[in-house]
């Protein structure tokens, strides 16, 4: 039976998802900044995600078959992440030539998920809870606003194209939280990157292999590709999947809403950005935000 209590070791996970999802987009800025065909970036890095993942659990016994019935859950996670998630992601980057834009939108999805949370599985959120995570809107929308994020000659057809993220990222948080109670996160993850091979096979033979080049083999493409294939998708979402299962829907998702926060401290360390006063107390307010959308009483816990 699944505890009610998260562990320590639950927000740890999902705490270096966050980490390193807010890494991922300026690795994903640096290999299209290499003008890397979208379907060629993609195809590769799920390539290398799905085959590694298979390496893993199959030789070790840890990937479970899957049971009657279930196969249709797992074709629409796949579709929808990372097939939708990471077409509306990746040309809504290669749009609007800003990392920071794309986390605005990605960090609208906990107010959208915090819906499905409720409606579809009745996840229980205070009034605390739901306060925090506007409060920890408010304040990714400001530190957003202060660095002049929406002001791109593309604003509105990154947008456009970026809620293809939105609705894909709410839809796999549905069908994930249904195969947490019959899957490990091992399994779902395997399942999701390897079947997203063929998802991605077609788009990369019609429009990515006739663009191919060998410079996409090297060092300075491969090694940000390592990193997204490795660590952003193999790693974070194996804590992403056990954090949903263990912490709920909403509450997993109102961590997304930091990834902004890591991509402008990231930017800023690597010369990319500048941070101003107003966008480092924004921060301090989006993690206070983070805070009581987490916090359960002592009441509720003994419930």
């Amino acid at each position: 039976m699944q505890s009610n209590k998260p562990s320590f070791q639950d927000y740890l996970l999902i705490s270096l998802a966050i980490l390193f999802w807010g890494f991922s987009l300026i690795w994903s800025d640096d290999i299209l900044d290499r003008n890397v065909p979208v379907f060629v970036f993609i195809f590769m890095r799920m390539v290398v995600a799905g085959i590694t993942m298979l390496a893993i659990t199959v030789p070790t016994g840890k990937l479970q078959k899957i049971r009657k019935g279930d196969l249709k859950y797992f074709i629409f996670l796949v579709f929808f992440e990372p097939f939708l998630y990471f077409l509306g992601e990746t040309f809504g980057l290669l749009i609007t030539d800003s990392p920071t834009l794309v986390a605005v939108v990605i960090a609208s999805i906990p107010i959208f998920t915090a819906i499905v949370g409720q409606v579809f599985f009745h996840e229980a959120m205070t009034k605390l809870n739901l306060a925090g995570v506007v409060v920890t809107l408010i304040g990714v929308g400001t530190m957003l606003i202060a660095g002049g994020s929406l002001r791109s000659d593309n604003y509105w057809t990154g947008i456009s194209v970026l809620m293809l993220s939105v609705v894909g990222s709410l839809c796999y948080s549905f069908f994930c939280r249904k195969l947490t109670h019959k899957y490990t996160a091992v399994t779902i993850v395997t399942y999701q990157f390897s079947f997203a091979i063929p998802f991605f096979l077609i788009p990369f033979l019609i429009w990515g292999l006739p663009e191919w080049k060998p410079e996409y083999l090297g060092l300075d493409v491969i090694s940000p590709l390592l990193c997204l294939a490795l660590i952003c998708s193999c790693l974070c979402f194996l804590f992403y999947t056990h954090s949903i299962g263990k912490i709920g829907v909403t509450k997993s998702a109102v961590f997304t809403a930091l990834i902004p926060v890591v991509s402008a401290i990231t930017a800023y360390f690597t010369g990319k950005d500048h941070l101003s006063a107003i966008q480092i107390a924004s921060m301090g307010i989006s993690l206070l935000g983070v805070v009581m959308s987490q916090y359960r009483s002592a009441v509720k816990n003994h419930s």
